[in-house]
């Protein structure tokens, strides 16, 4: 790709030697200077898809000349690490998100990064300042477009737009392509390529398999720990619906001695990234909701678990694609209530997939249930357990100390 060397060379110390299908294909076209949609699956190698060209044609300048819009903290922290290790000397970056300090962030623009990676509230927000200045933009990125759109970012994506400049790269980049997407790149793109990066029908990596098991409501959380004990996972993400719930399951696991860490919308932002740090460090279980879905890379999720199936199929080709990233193999399981058959062929329709449905015994566990109250001493999910530690007054938990927080769960 004529890369220059000290770029080259920063991309070997972090073992990037081979090119990604998407790098491989992107890099090149965004090297020309066109702009480019990209809709490729996730976990492919996107991140370095964008910055590689970014830093080859020398982003430098007192005002930032490159932004990267994304929907979630996590993720802009995610690519802001990569940065981080391929950025050249005289090329700084900032990472700017809501829930920490924006007067930080104000000090750290003035010092002139010629890269900013953030999200819509707060990128529009010091816009609104005057701290942020976007007149010199000469690259614009959006990493998970479809998710910015779905999560109701559409005019905050437009405004951000209107105040870069006309004459400038625009490389947006989704693991589904919806009209909506493709309004927008009509009006603010410049005759953009257009590239689907693996077969058209195809959503989710192959690596995957798909299975799920059919219980009554009252028994999720039974099947839940039957299907721990009986595939061992090594590492996974369980996807939970709500922070509310999220909580509770997350209570459950740690009560039944799984290895388990939180994290979801209600929890400060140093507890999410901590939550994350512990994870990426050895925690076998990530209790999440869906601010998980998009976008985040941990190596070696070999398991994603939904403990409420996705209603919309694109939803789950976005959580799943959390396992078998770079291709590794890995496994998807759902759990489906009696009444959400349906949904099973929904997305079997869409992703193109097949699901296979197991069964599970989860007599063992059946004592257990989630979210059916509480009794007056505050207790919930009682019982013993083979995986470990038994009846326990949930107030006292370690989760809950870890997090500095109690809650009530109600149906």
């Amino acid at each position: 790709m004529n890369l220059k060397s000290e770029l080259v060379e920063a991309l070997k110390r972090i073992n990037f030697i081979q090119p990604t299908d998407v790098q491989e294909q992107v890099i090149p076209v965004a090297l020309s200077g066109s702009d480019v949609i990209v809709r490729a699956k996730t976990g492919t190698g996107k991140t370095c898809a964008f910055l590689i060209p970014i830093i080859q044609k020398g982003a430098t300048g007192r005002n930032p000349q490159a932004i990267i819009i994304v929907p979630t903290r996590e993720l802009a922290l995610q690519i802001d690490n990569v940065a981080k290790k391929i950025l050249p000397r005289g090329m700084d970056g900032l990472v700017v998100y809501g829930g920490v300090s924006i007067d930080a962030q104000i000090r750290g623009l003035k010092r002139g990064p010629a890269l900013v990676i953030g999200t819509p509230g707060r990128i529009i927000d010091l816009i609104n300042r005057n701290a942020l200045d976007l007149e010199s933009i000469k690259f614009l990125v959006l990493d998970e477009a479809d998710t910015m759109l779905d999560m109701g970012f559409i005019d905050d994506i437009e405004f951000i737009m209107s105040t870069t400049p006309q004459a400038k790269q625009t490389l947006l980049f989704s693991a589904t392509m919806p009209e909506k997407i493709l309004r927008v790149a009509k009006k603010y793109m410049q005759d953009p390529a257009f590239m689907k990066i693996g077969k058209d029908d195809e959503l989710v990596v192959n690596k995957i398999k798909h299975y799920y098991a059919v219980c009554d409501n009252r028994m999720k959380a039974a099947t839940l720990l039957a299907y721990i004990k009986q595939y061992s996972p090594k590492k996974a993400i369980v996807f939970v619906g709500t922070k509310y719930a999220s909580n509770a399951i997350y209570d459950t696991l740690k009560d039944n001695g799984v290895d388990a860490v939180l994290m979801h919308g209600g929890l400060t932002q140093s507890k999410r990234e901590h939550s994350l740090r512990i994870f990426r460090g050895g925690a076998r279980f990530l209790i999440a909701t869906s601010i998980a879905a998009r976008g985040l890379d941990v190596t070696g999720v070999t398991d994603i678990i939904n403990f409420d199936i996705p209603e919309d199929p694109y939803v789950y080709v976005h959580k799943v694609g959390r396992a078998a990233r770079m291709g590794t193999d890995g496994k998807a399981f759902t759990i489906v209530g009696r009444d959400q058959t349906n949904l099973i062929r929904d997305i079997e329709y869409t992703a193109n997939i097949k699901m296979e449905k197991i069964d599970l015994d989860a007599s063992e566990f059946a004592h257990i249930r989630a979210f059916k109250g509480q009794d007056r001493g505050g207790r919930q999910f009682g019982g013993n357990s083979r995986f470990g530690r038994g009846r326990r007054d949930f107030r006292s938990s370690r989760g809950n100390q870890q997090h500095g927080h109690y809650r009530r769960f109600n149906r």
